[in-house]
Formats: C-alpha cells, sequence, structure tokens
C-alpha cells in the first residue's frame, strides 16, 4: 500500500518500554520503521554491546513487530545500540524519509483525534499523516490552530478550512471533520490543556523547539502532559541537512 504514511516508533528495547494498548491499532495503516535501541556508556563499544545484548534485543523486537503486524501496519525495523539516543532517532527520521514520529501512551478507544496545525509550513505532510492514519477510523478529527497576533480570523479559517478540504479529498468523511482556533494563548500551553479531552494529538514539527519540547522529555513527562499518543509530523528538511 503506497500511501502508507511512514511513522516512526522509537522503543528502549532493553528497558522494559512497551508498546501500550491501543497503539499498534493507531498506526494500523501506517508502514512503521520500529527502532529499539539501547543506550550504552560511552567507553562501551557498540559491537561489543551487541555481542552481549543483541539476542535478548532481538527477541523483543520480533513481540514488538509482531503486535504491529497483526494489526495490520508493515513493519521494518532497526536495533542500534548506541551512545547518542536522540542522534539516533533523528539519524533514523532521514534514513528512512519518516513522516512522523510517535510518542507512544496508551490509548483505549480511538474517538477524538486532535490535530494541532501551527501554520502553512508542512501542510502537505500534516493532511498525509491524518488521512493516511484516520481515513478509514470512526474517529473525529478536530483541526486546532492558536491564531497570532498579526493573522487575522480570515487567515486563520482559510488555513483549516484548506486542510479540512484536504483531508476529505483524501478519503477523511468531512462530517468527522471539525475546525477551532483560539486567539491570545502559547501555542504549546494551548496545545496541552486541549489534549485533554483527546485520544491522540497529531502535530507539525514548524520549528526545531516543538521537537525539543516533546523528545527532550522522560516519557514520564510527556505521558504526564498528553493522556494518549501524540504523532509529531517531520518537516522537510532541504537536503543539504
Amino acid at each position: 500500500m503506497s500511501d502508507r504514511p511512514t511513522v516512526l516508533v522509537p522503543i528502549r528495547v532493553l528497558e522494559g518500554e512497551s508498546i501500550h494498548d491501543g497503539v499498534p491499532e493507531l498506526l494500523a495503516d501506517a508502514h512503521v520503521v520500529l527502532l529499539g535501541y539501547h543506550v550504552i556508556p560511552e567507553q562501551t563499544p557498540p559491537g561489543q554491546a551487541r555481542m552481549q545484548f543483541e539476542e535478548q534485543a532481538t527477541a523483543r523486537m520480533d513481540e514488538l513487530e509482531s503486535l504491529f503486524e497483526d494489526a495490520g501496519a508493515t513493519v521494518e525495523r532497526r536495533l542500534v545500540f548506541t551512545g547518542e539516543a536522540q542522534k539516533t532517532i533523528d539519524r533514523t527520521i532521514y534514513e528512512h524519509d519518516c513522516l512522523a514520529v510517535l510518542v507512544p501512551d496508551a490509548v483505549v478507544a480511538l474517538e477524538d483525534v486532535l490535530v494541532a496545525v501551527r501554520g502553512t509550513v508542512g501542510i502537505d505532510r500534516l493532511a498525509r499523516v491524518v488521512s493516511g492514519l484516520f481515513a478509514n477510523a470512526d474517529a473525529d478529527v478536530t483541526l486546532y490552530h492558536v491564531a497570532g497576533e498579526s493573522e487575522s480570523d480570515a487567515d486563520a479559517e482559510t488555513l483549516l478550512s484548506g486542510l479540512a478540504d484536504r483531508l476529505a479529498e483524501s478519503g477523511v468523511d468531512p462530517d468527522r471533520i471539525e475546525t477551532r482556533i483560539e486567539r491570545d494563548r502559547k501555542p504549546l500551553a494551548a496545545i496541552i490543556e486541549a489534549s485533554d479531552t483527546f485520544d491522540a494529538v497529531v502535530m507539525g514539527e514548524s520549528d526545531p523547539s516543538l521537537a525539543t519540547f516533546v523528545f527532550g522529555m522522560p516519557a514520564e513527562q510527556v505521558a504526564e502532559r498528553f493522556l494518549g499518543p501524540v504523532l509529531i509530523v517531520q518537516r522537510e528538511r532541504p537536503e543539504s541537512e
């Protein structure tokens, strides 16, 4: 299925980190890049760590891969022993041209999805992720935008209606799409507050601070702020990067 969005799922494979309930079903229509990684001390050669832990890690990767495949996703996987987890995640995003990265928290029932739209940059990639994952789902999709000081109501409405039209053309039922615009709020704080009533969050990485905000925190802190899984849609990098 060529239109499956490619989603990176990074897992600390030897630290007991698991795939929460509902996450495989969330990515049933995705092409999952399953990154199992283990952070090793700086002085430990990756080859030595691989010899010591590869069998255990591979067995765990087999289990995780089966969860996604049983839900309907296609899967490719990588097992990495690294001293720098964030660089490994970033490199995997680029090498596999991942449209989004998942912070995998539990989702009991996927009924309401919040799509945080932060600007026109990356709208195409945002549309591909949302339509690819939710066109065949029963979930309602709320397009959410915090308008800037210089942004008129008409501009904000045009932004969201344009995305809504794109999603409808890609198979998302228009009756399941809603739009919501707010003002006089800090975008990240507003998204966090709004996410409380939704089962999953999709947001665009419109600037580097967003990725740092999400991935720069321990998973427990992310879970405290977002009650369900979070998909970070990656901005398209210039080839020079």
